[in-house]
């Protein structure tokens, strides 16, 4: 197969694309002001062998503007459940109640406005490190394609260029929208 900058940077924006989707939603999670079940979809409960979504093994709701539950499915989860939500770095503190685990949503504390913060820049800073990944895979096969001999040096460095510039529109994305969700967190 020739060479093809354009197929090369659609693969790579489709992929720096999925890395900003995944930011969007664990944004999504750091909510403010009322409860949100969007609060614990990054949650991942050690659940048959893997670490499954939290909406896998439960019904997630907001019955009261400060309160999320969440209906296990399997008793056997309930326990598994209740740590995962403690230790997602959100700092919520689940009570179990039978099979439905309360999580009260604690006021916004200059405290707890930091620990958002705090969490934000560590999801934006994985968002990065994954677009940073995708254009390492996009510099290797522009490296690949000229030791094929498919381009040639000069065309292989405009190639990189390119590459680092797509790098760079998406990085700055990151940080728009982690400046975005930190005045959001610092208003409410």
């Amino acid at each position: 197969m020739p060479a093809d900058l354009n197929a090369l940077k659609q693969d790579l924006t489709r992929r720096m694309d999925g890395a900003l989707e995944t930011l969007k939603r664990e944004f999504s999670g750091l909510r403010t002001g009322r409860a949100s079940p969007a609060l614990l979809e990054p949650v991942r409960v050690p659940a048959y062998g893997n670490d499954t979504p939290l909406n896998q093994v439960g019904t997630v709701g907001a019955p009261e503007p400060r309160m999320l539950t969440v209906q296990v499915w399997d008793r056997s989860l309930v326990g598994a459940v209740e740590r995962a939500i403690r230790d997602a770095g959100l700092g919520l503190n689940p009570a179990t109640d039978g099979q439905l685990v309360r999580v009260p949503i604690p006021q916004l504390t200059a405290e707890r406005r930091t620990e958002l913060v705090k969490a934000a820049h560590k999801y934006a800073e994985g968002t990065r490190i994954a677009v940073r990944g995708v254009r390492r895979d996009g510099m290797e096969q522009v490296k690949g394609y000229e030791k094929k001999h498919e381009i040639g040096e000069d065309t292989a460095k405009h190639w990189h260029e390119d590459v680092q510039k797509l790098t760079d529109q998406y990085v700055k994305k990151v940080d728009e929208m982690l400046a975005e969700k930190e005045k959001d967190i610092r208003q409410v």
